[in-house]
């Protein structure tokens, strides 16, 4: 645990203290018409001493730190440390001053002044350097809650992709078997684009944020995927602002929910489906909507929200702290998701 001492305004403070403390005791002297050399000798000495008493008090503290405020304790132990004090300041004035007759009584008859400051120092010392400690301790405690939290939150968001690339990765792995007999030129170029997809995610971490424009161009790599899979059934839309572009975004966070829309805006049809994609910016949010038909006969889009968009609501809370960022709605035959990512102001 670090000590006060490691603290320069700490090591300031007590500099100016000390100095301030000789000042006023050798004005006091001075006051009392003491000849110069006991009023500087008194002063030096006495401070000194009480300022060596001080680190003793601070470098105890630092390794008998009390588990709460025992205020008999703290009491206890100033009061011995004053009467050491006093006993050895004391004796070393009388060494040092012993033909000074007068300044002898006046010593004698200061002795429980002296004690009585010396324990106000040592016990506001303590107090303090109990505060710092507890402080201290306080402080690496707060680190170590966060550190495990940070951790906690990596494992959970970790946990989320790999419960949601498998499901991605059997889709495309079952369409590359289906086209290695029927073309196995284009099963050859989806297998080449499927490896640039999963180089590109395995790179990234969840907490990573990445522009716009990039998040696009991993999704277009999905999207080609896709539209080998499915052919000219699926069309899609990308609409961005151009000032959009750099705002930043959780990485690899839309293909979870394009996927989504491709599973309820094909599945259920025959025919062509086009999925809207539109980015645009709200005050200090990015906004981005993916809109997909569906059939309301056949489908049935908000039971068909559950572990993708899930997990992406609660990464989002994980990222974010807000469980308002992912929302869902249907307009007739179109069912919309939205999604809004704050952005650093």
């Amino acid at each position: 645990m670090a000590s006060p001492l490691s603290a320069k305004r700490f090591i300031a403070s007590l500099i100016i203290g000390w100095m301030v403390l000789i000042s006023a005791q050798a004005l006091i002297l001075y006051d009392l018409k003491f000849p110069i050399s006991i009023v500087l000798g008194d002063s030096f000495l006495s401070i000194t001493m009480l300022l060596l008493a001080s680190l003793l008090v601070l470098n105890i503290t630092r390794y008998y730190l009390p588990t709460s405020y025992q205020y008999i304790g703290i009491i206890a132990s100033s009061s011995v440390l004053s009467l050491l004090w006093l006993l050895i300041s004391n004796s070393s004035l009388k060494i040092l001053f012993e033909e000074q007759t007068a300044y002898l009584g006046f010593l004698h008859n200061s002795l429980v002044i002296r004690y009585a400051f010396a324990f106000l120092v040592l016990t506001i010392v303590t107090i303090a350097s109990i505060l710092w400690y507890n402080w201290q301790e306080r402080k690496k405690e707060s680190k170590r809650k966060s550190d495990v939290e940070a951790l906690s939150r990596e494992a959970e968001l970790f946990k989320l992709r790999q419960q949601l690339q498998p499901h991605f990765l059997f889709n495309s792995l079952n369409s590359i078997n289906a086209l290695i007999g029927l073309d196995p030129q284009l099963a050859r170029k989806m297998v080449q684009q499927l490896s640039d997809f999963l180089r590109g995610t395995l790179k990234k971490e969840e907490s990573q944020m990445v522009t716009l424009e990039e998040e696009i161009g991993y999704l277009n790599l999905y999207l080609e995927i896709e539209k080998v899979r499915f052919g000219n059934r699926l069309q899609t839309k990308i609409d961005i602002s151009e000032g959009c572009k750099p705002a930043l975004l959780p990485t690899l966070l839309l293909q979870p929910i394009v996927e989504n829309a491709i599973k309820f805006g094909l599945y259920d049809t025959t025919g062509q489906t086009l999925i809207t994609i539109d980015c645009h910016s709200e005050g200090n949010e990015l906004i981005i909507s993916v809109k997909n038909p569906f059939d309301p006969e056949t489908s049935m889009p908000k039971k068909g929200t559950g572990f993708g968009l899930s997990s992406i609501k609660r990464r989002l809370y994980l990222l974010f702290a807000r469980n308002d960022l992912l929302s869902t709605a249907t307009h007739d035959t179109i069912f919309e998701t939205t999604v809004k990512i704050p952005q650093q102001v």
